[in-house]
């Protein structure tokens, strides 16, 4: 037996956050990060819509981009004094994925994160509040997804947690809070959210129901991603609504290693962290490659839903042709040593990192299996830009 999960409700088009003035309850805590829902005037808007709705509510700010498990377990804590029956996480991924992490804890104080490290293991929760989140950028849809991301800085490794429990209650997809992003954080979002679809559509759990979210959302990232660049404000809109269908197909059909290399390496090297849209967009060819001898078909697929013509094996290297091209042009390095990564250091490093992705529990869905021994030999491929065949 599967399961497919969406959130109860997805309100969507501009002004969708007004919605906000609708919901019931009586405290609310929202979560924040760095502060351009402040700047921006976004937070005020959701202020003065849950005041209408008569909740009273207290802020949880400046969740850092990928958020540690000592920003969890502060924010539990500031739960767990002020009791909200509804948390709203309003921001980019990492202030929705501490707040979904923080929930657990919220409501089950008790719980060690090492508890939840499992996928699926989480307890039953809404026994003290229900989610809302509200997405500020186009990439990560975790406003719709049964994931998190939490990094231990003391281990150098995001954890992807993941449980049907923290898929939100209610996602609000308003087009105009991801108006506000740079051209860098679109780039990145973008390719995040092709990566999403590609991935679920290849992955061993995908299924009738999420291969048309995943082939809409692709088709909708390669038409829209080049002027969303640029600053147009119809293909942002586009694309907020692309990232979304691409996080409905990966909440339910899964990930596979593209996403297990950038979690075990975003945080890894001394030369600062790798943002996870550009992480993706570096590894996304070279893994297509390699998974091409077990994935052809699909990949066949997926080039000629946009277009592309010819045999799987030219359709395949055409894709990744269409995906290099693209990040040549939102300025998204090839390789890891491009990237800025240290040669020493990544050879120091890279047996370790290839233990941990394959451990990662986005490896289990991947439609080729990999050892520890193939999984060092592509990221060496990612870092110095050589062929992949093997």
């Amino acid at each position: 037996m599967m399961r497919f999960t969406l959130p109860r409700d997805i309100y969507y088009g501009k002004d969708a956050m007004s919605v906000l003035k609708t919901i019931k309850g009586k405290k609310a805590v929202i979560v924040l990060g760095g502060g351009s829902m402040k700047r921006f005037g976004f937070l005020d808007k959701a202020l003065g819509y849950l005041k209408e709705a008569g909740i009273e509510t207290k802020l949880i700010e400046n969740v850092e981009p990928d958020p540690s498990v000592e920003t969890v377990m502060k924010g539990a804590e500031v739960m767990r004094e002020f009791e909200p029956d509804l948390i709203v996480a309003m921001g980019g991924g990492s202030p929705i994925d501490a707040a979904k992490a923080m929930w657990v804890f919220y409501e089950y104080p008790d719980t060690s994160f090492e508890e939840i490290l499992q996928p699926f293991s989480f307890p039953e929760l809404r026994k003290k509040a229900k989610f809302v989140a509200i997405s500020s950028t186009s990439g990560t849809a975790t406003e719709v997804t049964a994931f998190s991301v939490i990094t231990d800085y003391a281990k150098g490794i995001k954890y992807p947690l993941a449980d049907f429990n923290i898929t939100p209650d209610i996602a609000i997809v308003d087009p105009e809070l991801a108006s506000t992003m740079p051209p860098k954080l679109t780039a990145h979002t973008g390719m995040d959210a092709l990566t999403h679809a590609i991935e679920a559509y290849v992955s061993t759990m995908n299924s009738p129901f999420t291969d048309p979210l995943a082939l809409k959302a692709i088709h909708m990232v390669f038409d829209y991603l080049p002027d969303s660049y640029k600053g147009d404000t119809n293909a942002r809109e586009q694309m907020h609504y692309a990232q979304c269908l691409a996080g409905e197909a990966f909440s339910n059909a899964l990930l596979g290693i593209v996403h297990s290399m950038a979690h075990k390496t975003g945080a890894a090297f001394s030369t600062g962290h790798i943002p996870h849209g550009c992480a993706n967009a570096i590894y996304l060819p070279y893994v297509i490659k390699f998974n091409a001898k077990c994935a052809k078909a699909r990949y066949g697929d997926i080039a000629r839903s946009i277009g592309i013509e010819g045999s799987d094996e030219e359709c395949v290297k055409a894709l990744c042709d269409k995906i290099d091209q693209y990040n040549v042009m939102l300025n998204i390095p090839k390789t890891l040593k491009e990237f800025g990564v240290l040669e020493d250091e990544f050879k120091a490093k890279v047996g370790e990192i290839a233990v941990n992705a394959v451990g990662d529990a986005c490896t289990g869905s991947n439609p080729r299996p990999i050892t520890p021994e193939e999984m060092e030999k592509l990221l060496t491929c990612t870092y110095y830009g050589t062929e992949v065949d093997f």
